[in-house]
């Protein structure tokens, strides 16, 4: 099987060590040496595994594996990284890592964990489902009752972030960070988005999806209730 993998690490002298241990392996590897590129690698190139440091300059791999999986990304990822803690190894997981691999570590066995991780995608979802709407990360895809819905990027964004978290409520800072990152826009931005949001998942339909809650943010539910 010839894999294409992402390393994303900033200690030089680390990555031409295992970019070259890759390549005699008959690997293809591209390198990262800031989580920003790695993160504009991923949207150009389809990996088999992503390698992730977590100690990076300008985005951190917790806050790359994050943003890959809030973009429905389900490459598989392996965590290499110097901290060894259980809480660690929590935070790793808990915002996607598949696989966590300690420094200093045997570049055999990171190579088992490479290809054993390629064997398979991502735990993480790749459909989501909230009543008779439909989200495919695969495709990009939303569909309300089998009708596709046109969505502009920033669409698909809030509403993945909404449906990921269904039924619980996201907060407006919650969903700003989602979308814009540490680039706050203006206030009112948000609220334009998601009132042409709610015009294309719910106006042509005769329930709502997406609620307002007053001072605690959205939720994408349905209540038999009070349906506003």
């Amino acid at each position: 099987m010839n894999l294409h993998v992402l390393l994303v690490e900033d200690d030089y002298d680390l990555a031409a060590s295992l970019v070259e241990y890759f390549e005699l392996e008959h690997i293809t590897c591209d390198h990262a040496s800031n989580g920003v590129h790695g993160l504009e690698l991923t949207t150009q190139n389809e990996y088999d595994v992503i390698l992730l440091d977590i100690m990076m300059p300008r985005m951190d791999g917790l806050t790359l594996c994050n943003a890959l999986r809030k973009e429905g990304v389900d490459t598989p990822v392996l965590m290499l990284t110097a901290r060894d803690t259980l809480d660690d190894k929590i935070a790793g997981f808990n915002v996607g890592t598949d696989d966590y691999l300690v420094k200093p570590f045997a570049l055999k066995e990171m190579l088992i964990r490479v290809r054993a991780l390629a064997k398979r995608r991502s735990s993480q979802p790749r459909k989501y489902v909230v009543e008779d709407l439909e989200l495919d990360t695969d495709t990009v895809t939303a569909k309300r009752k089998g009708k596709t819905l046109v969505l502009t990027p920033t669409e698909w964004k809030l509403l993945l972030e909404l449906a990921r978290n269904s039924p619980n409520v996201v907060s407006r800072d919650q969903l700003m960070r989602t979308v814009w990152g540490d680039e706050a826009p203006e206030s009112n931005t948000l609220k334009v988005h998601m009132h042409k949001l709610r015009q294309k998942v719910d106006k042509p339909f005769s329930n709502a999806l997406i609620k307002t809650l007053p001072r605690h943010g959205f939720v994408l539910r349905y209540d038999d209730e009070k349906n506003a």
